[in-house]
């Protein structure tokens, strides 16, 4: 799955195609998928007894897998084409496992969060252990940067950002920046509109994923002086095509990619790629792109 893009398409970097649940599943909570419902992770996690019965211990070997997928992707890829490699950050994973499942607003999290962040906490700290753990082994195998999901990081009020985001990504970034000083890391808060430039300056990633609900002139001037910005075409319009994604992709580009000619930016979504979109599509944002120049 990884591969077939960049055969088809040409990118200039393939991702890990994983999913950021493996991590539940290697520390001894089931995790499943069921059609139209989604991921579903039993037990769920809503006290400090039930994270206690975590097992960290057989993380690695239960990722020996993935981690041979790495290998297999670094020897297969073209040679100037760059292997990312990735996580899930601590909140988002902490999300789905309190609940048990994808939830609107993560309310059980949230809940568990202000009821005994004690407890909570142990919950995160276990999980900056084993994203540092995983995301080290994924670089001995291949990957040449790593990004970090925090998909669900616009549901925390400014609080509890600095503490269940932003703390733990700094923690991750600067151990694994202990080991591998050279290697890209780039973050990715959704959804937290201005506090993208506290993220940035406090965990100090190489580079930031911005969603498509972030205004491209504040990008500019409040991000890119400082990181490497990646984003931020709305997946929707990839799925629409036509007149509406070309302006909006020639938009992105005359913003963002003119800045700095270019090298403080990368043109990628604002989010994941939809099952819906059609691959022609793609082929034709992938050349007006490359047609680009400044």
């Amino acid at each position: 799955m990884t591969l077939q893009p960049i055969r088809r398409y040409g990118f200039d970097a393939a991702i890990l195609f994983s999913d950021i649940l493996v991590i539940p599943d290697a520390l001894g909570q089931t995790v499943r998928f069921e059609e139209n419902v989604g991921p579903l992770l039993f037990p769920s996690l809503r006290d400090k007894k039930s994270i206690e019965s975590l097992k960290p211990h057989q993380i690695m070997a239960h990722l020996a897998p993935v981690l041979e997928t790495v290998r297999l992707l670094k020897a297969n890829l073209p040679v100037e084409t760059a292997l990312i490699g990735f996580a899930g950050a601590p909140w988002t994973v902490a999300s789905y496992m309190v609940a048990g499942e994808g939830v609107r607003d993560q309310l059980p999290a949230r809940e568990f969060a202000y009821r005994d962040p004690d407890g909570f906490a142990q919950l995160i700290e276990l999980l900056v252990g084993a994203t540092v753990e995983y995301l080290s082994a994924q670089v001995n195998a291949g990957a040449e940067a790593l990004q970090l999901f925090d998909t669900w990081a616009g549901s925390l009020s400014e609080r509890e950002f600095q503490r269940w985001c932003v703390a733990p990504t700094r923690e991750i970034v600067q151990r694994l920046r202990a080991s591998f000083p050279d290697v890209p890391i780039i973050g990715f808060p959704r959804g937290v509109g201005p506090l993208y430039a506290d993220f940035c300056r406090q965990t100090k990633v190489t580079a930031v994923s911005i969603d498509h609900g972030l205004p491209l002139d504040w990008a500019r001037k409040h991000l890119q002086p400082d990181v490497i910005v990646q984003g931020n075409l709305d997946p929707l319009l990839l799925v629409a095509g036509g007149e509406a994604m070309r302006n909006e992709a020639q938009r992105i580009l005359d913003i963002l990619a003119r800045s700095y000619d270019g090298a403080r930016f990368i043109f990628n979504l604002g989010h994941g790629i939809v099952p819906q979109t059609p691959p022609e599509h793609v082929q034709e944002l992938v050349a007006l792109i490359k047609q680009w120049r400044p």
